[in-house]
């Protein structure tokens, strides 16, 4: 009769992979490092197979089997917590924990007003937030690590249930006196000839920005790490920027002297709600999208642009955009 692993040693296994030291990973399981390295030698000799290389170096080198038996021990522990989702499930519908990953240029934008609307409409329901950038969150929803993801879409999301809930139209962002800014629209071609500022690589704005243009990644071209230091480098003149109207309704501004103008033909990206397909709380997923949609759509409290900075300019002079609020979680 085979004896199998037990939960803990997979534990063991998969906390060491992810962390790659026997100290971090020990504490992560609430147990002591002599404790788990026995874990993970009873485990080698239970299986008769060579998990970890011995040599001098102190961080773990896992050997191709090694890693072949974390990945199987991944799939395992999210089939266990499966049995116990789908109970917890059938017992009180959207309740309980829920890990929810969300990118960067969303969270700070739409959370302000949807984890109030989220709150009222599922009153037991304990959200957990981590923000990272989407291919992290992908990771991570498929290693079980993530219940549900909030993202902008298109994304790449293998075996993942994938639910588009709202569309955020891109908000051409100029410097006061530009140009373009004398136009009631900005063409898509005209962005061609502009000094384009985007989001580091790794951000997906980045590249649906590009695909909006039909600009290339490589050019003349220059990154920030956030959307707000985007319009700062647009207030002082550097060049131009596409933000989602997410984004702009959510504060993004904070009073930077910029002009704003819709694209002539417009473009933007989806936003969405995505999760393991498989996963026993698909159908409270499902349930939460109108949530979600709903809290999108929703009117924001107060002004959030200037009222005529998307719409045609007077005779002569471009309009000055007022200061947009910030908004905060409370």
């Amino acid at each position: 009769m085979t004896i199998l692993p037990s939960p803990q040693q997979l534990r063991y296994l998969v906390a060491l992979a992810d962390l790659g030291h026997f100290g971090r990973a020990a504490a992560a399981c609430a147990v002591t490092q002599s404790t788990l390295s026995a874990g993970i030698i009873a485990l080698e000799r239970q299986l008769d197979a060579a998990i970890l290389e011995r040599g001098p170096g102190k961080r773990p080198v896992f050997t191709p089997l090694g890693l072949e038996l974390v990945r199987r021990a991944r799939a395992a522990l999210s089939a266990l917590a499966a049995v116990a989702e789908t109970a917890a499930a059938a017992r009180d519908p959207l309740s309980g924990p829920l890990r929810l990953g969300v990118i960067p240029t969303i969270g700070p934008f739409l959370l302000p007003r949807l984890m109030p609307a989220l709150r009222q409409a599922f009153p037991r329901l304990q959200l957990w937030l981590r923000e990272d950038l989407t291919e992290r969150l992908a990771e991570d929803l498929a290693a079980g690590r993530l219940d549900l993801l909030l993202l902008a879409l298109p994304a790449l999301l293998p075996e993942a249930e994938v639910v588009r809930v709202a569309e955020d139209p891109f908000i051409v962002a100029l410097p006061q006196g530009h140009r373009l800014a004398a136009a009631p629209a900005v063409p898509l071609a005209a962005l061609g000839a502009e000094r384009l500022l985007l989001l580091e690589d790794g951000h997906c704005l980045r590249d649906h920005a590009l695909a909006a243009c039909s600009l290339p990644g490589a050019g003349e071209t220059f990154a920030a790490t956030s959307l707000h230091t985007l319009v700062q480098m647009v207030a002082g003149g550097l060049g131009v920027t596409l933000l989602p109207r997410l984004a702009v309704e959510g504060g993004v501004l904070a009073g930077a002297n910029v002009a704003l103008r819709p694209l002539e033909t417009p473009q933007g990206r989806g936003l969405g709600l995505a999760w393991r397909a498989r996963s026993p709380r698909a159908a409270e997923f499902r349930n939460m999208v109108p949530a979600v949609a709903a809290a999108i759509a929703a009117p924001v409290s107060a002004p959030v642009e200037s009222e005529r900075s998307l719409e045609a300019p007077a005779e002569g002079n471009p309009p000055p955009p007022r200061a947009v609020p910030s908004l905060s979680i409370s």
